[in-house]
């Protein structure tokens, strides 16, 4: 079904409708689960779900087929993303075509990002600059076979040079063939209300549907309004950094936040359509149904069944097991991993990247940048959005002295034995537990030592060690390299123990993608230095 007339008929009956944005996992596991989640989360009855898709057609396969699957097995309207960034005519229309002949009838139309590791967004088809190119493209291919949405930027697009400017782009997709459009997401309500009466100003009639993202945890949260340029009121921020050490709480006040976003563009703005960003997570998008009560917490016990082809999880846990990624490295097997907790997605245009880093000409230049980073003369790096965390001062005086010597070290944490999880410094998690952490250390490095290194460290029977390069060559000395190594984990009254940090062969290498020389990882129980 066109997701339009569900749309409308929403807005007609002036009820709530809901529907959940899901992104192809990065892992075979990660993708037999997010399928299993999906059955589950369809028992929440959402009008449809969308599929986010990769720069450059990255994810092709995997979108087409998870919007496949959600349609032919669990009964879901569908809406595919489909960008014209580093896509050739010929890919755009084997992606259409694939779209129809799987039943797909729902196109989000956008120009998309640059690819991984590119600084700009670059047309590799002269057809196709603009989304509104996509637009008038299908349009004019496939009619009114497709209905078609767009993206809304209510506080403007971050390449665009003021909002007026972003607002007549919007109007000319709308005016191109557009059916509605679907925002970003935001935090502050009163500024997305003047911008939808701005958009009816200026004539765009057609329905717009709020982006609604729950707050997965604060460093996300943190690093995901930085790189998109989301505004936060200071008096959401405040209640954020009061509570940023409890993972839980950040949850809890994510699902009032947006239960609360909700019901005032409801009643004030008279919006009926919200998309829910799930971040391929659970919990928090049932909380907020059920506190809307759009969603019975009795009839969740239905919804816990595992699907045959699940490949592990207790059914009763299922939705909880990967809840708090609190570091880079999650579970490999969660559909959420690696879309907020790995990678280096800090871009700068060129100009401020220079006023921010000047122009290194030499390795005693990049370790001048990488020592005023720990010195905290720089509140960034390139693989580093936000400036350290406080328990590196228990640990700067080494990676100083190890930055002299030519390792320049990206992440990396104090050993820790059982502090309290409430501890101003060392503490996540809820009130009454305790947290233990593996000192680890991850750092770029020449491949002139590294036969050294191996050597020096084949001594230490405490060190482990993980080892790859731009080309994809690995090293390691864990016997069995697929196993999973916990460096950070929580005790709590009640719960099975946390381990929100693991270290294993699939997530360091899905890391390596940004690596220019050697990069190491190493996590010891006793201290390196």
């Amino acid at each position: 079904m066109k997701i339009i007339d569900k749309i409308k008929q929403a807005q007609e009956k002036k009820t709530i409708n809901y529907s959940f944005e899901y992104f192809p996992p990065k892992t075979e596991l990660g993708y037999a689960n997010l399928i299993d989640r999906i059955g589950r989360m369809s028992q929440l009855q959402p009008e449809f779900i969308s599929c986010t898709w990769g720069a450059g057609g990255s994810t092709h396969e995997r979108t087409l087929e998870l919007c496949s699957t959600a349609q032919s097995v669990h009964g879901l309207d569908t809406l595919m993303h489909l960008t014209c960034t580093n896509m050739e005519k010929d890919k755009i229309d084997v992606a259409l075509k694939e779209a129809k002949t799987n039943g797909i009838q729902n196109i989000l139309a956008l120009r998309g990002d640059p690819p991984r590791g590119a600084e700009y967004w670059t047309p590799v088809d002269n057809q196709f600059t603009h989304a509104i190119d996509l637009v008038k493209y299908i349009r004019q291919t496939y009619g009114n076979h497709f209905s078609i949405g767009v993206a809304g930027y209510p506080e403007g697009h971050i390449d665009c040079p003021s909002q007026e400017q972003d607002l007549k782009y919007l109007k000319e997709k709308v005016d191109a063939g557009a059916d509605f459009i679907v925002t970003q997401f935001f935090y502050d309500v009163d500024a997305f209300k003047n911008w939808i009466k701005r958009c009816r100003e200026i004539g765009i009639q057609v329905p717009i549907v709020p982006g609604i993202m729950p707050i997965p945890t604060y460093q996300t949260f943190r690093r995901m309004i930085h790189l998109c340029n989301v505004k936060v009121p200071t008096h959401l921020m405040n209640d954020l950094d009061a509570i940023k050490g409890d993972d839980q709480k950040v949850k809890d006040y994510g699902v009032q936040l947006a239960v609360k976003m909700i019901k005032q563009l409801h009643k004030e703005a008279n919006v009926c359509n919200f998309h829910i960003s799930t971040l391929n997570l659970e919990r928090s998008t049932r909380l907020i149904l059920e506190q809307l009560e759009l969603a019975h917490p009795q009839e969740h016990a239905q919804v816990n069944k595992l699907s045959p082809w699940a490949p592990i999880h207790d059914p009763a846990k299922a939705e909880l097991w990967d809840e708090f990624p609190n570091g880079r490295y999650g579970d490999y097997r969660s559909p959420a991993y690696g879309e907020t907790t790995y990678g280096a997605n800090q871009i700068l245009p060129t100009s401020q990247a220079i006023s921010k880093w000047g122009e290194p000409k030499s390795e005693e230049d990049i370790n001048e940048l990488f020592r005023k980073y720990i010195q905290g003369e720089l509140d960034s790096l390139p693989w580093c959005e936000e400036n350290l965390q406080t328990e590196t001062d228990s640990i700067r005086q080494q990676l100083l002295s190890l930055i002299k010597q030519g390792y320049l070290t990206v992440s990396s944490q104090p050993a820790v034995n059982g502090a309290a999880s409430d501890d101003p410094v060392y503490g996540w998690g809820p009130k009454g537990g305790y947290v233990y952490q593996k000192a680890f250390i991850e750092f770029f490095i020449s491949d002139k030592i590294v036969k050294d290194l191996i050597t020096r460290f084949s001594k230490e029977d405490a060190i482990t060690y993980y080892i790859t390069n731009r080309k994809g060559d690995f090293l390691t000395n864990v016997s069995d390299p697929d196993a999973q190594n916990a460096v950070t984990w929580g005790v709590f009254p009640g719960k099975e123990i946390i381990q929100p940090t693991i270290i294993e062969k699939a997530s360091f290498e899905s890391w390596k993608v940004k690596i220019q020389k050697y990069f190491y990882e190493i996590d010891t129980s006793s201290s390196l230095f």
